[in-house]
């Protein structure tokens, strides 16, 4: 883990809010990036499966669904949907790359990201061999080794 200075990932940031701000969920809106040498090879914001009302599901109770279900939100993660953008573009350039992930607020103000936490993503980004995760916390961005920040994700709440 190291700390970033915001002005090295000035653009990347302003690029990854702007994404956010396509965002159609509910509950959260975020956006992601990921760059390669100071290039954009991906973007994604979150929101259902395609597009689709029908995949909406954000006001069911999530206590009445399968213990089996593990993502309960009905919405793409922004770092799935930029994985898979980085993919279809520029799939030789996803080694070794960064994944920046922003929250907006209800306002569509930077929000902190709070810990690592999602292990779908982290597995995804392991498994395409992302180097790192950068997330915007109050004392500045801070980068994640991406097996680093999987190990985190496991280990949230506890």
């Amino acid at each position: 883990m190291r700390t970033l200075k915001k002005e090295e990932i000035a653009h990347f940031i302003d690029e990854a809010v702007k994404t956010a701000s396509y965002a159609t969920c509910i509950r959260a809106r975020c956006g992601c990036v990921i760059v390669q040498k100071s290039e954009i090879i991906g973007k994604g914001y979150n929101s259902p499966p395609n597009e689709r009302e029908s995949q909406r599901r954000c006001s069911q109770d999530k206590s009445k669904m399968h213990p089996k279900i593990t993502d309960k939100t009905c919405c793409v993660h922004a770092e799935q949907r930029a994985i898979i953008d980085a993919i279809k573009k520029n799939p030789d350039k996803v080694e070794g790359s960064q994944l920046l992930f922003v929250r907006l607020d209800p306002k569509g103000e930077i929000a902190p990201a709070g810990e690592p936490y999602c292990t779908l993503c982290s597995k995804m980004a392991l498994d395409v061999r992302v180097k790192e995760f950068i997330l915007l916390h109050t004392k500045g961005p801070i980068a994640y080794d991406t097996e680093e920040y999987n190990k985190r994700s496991y280990q949230y709440g506890n």
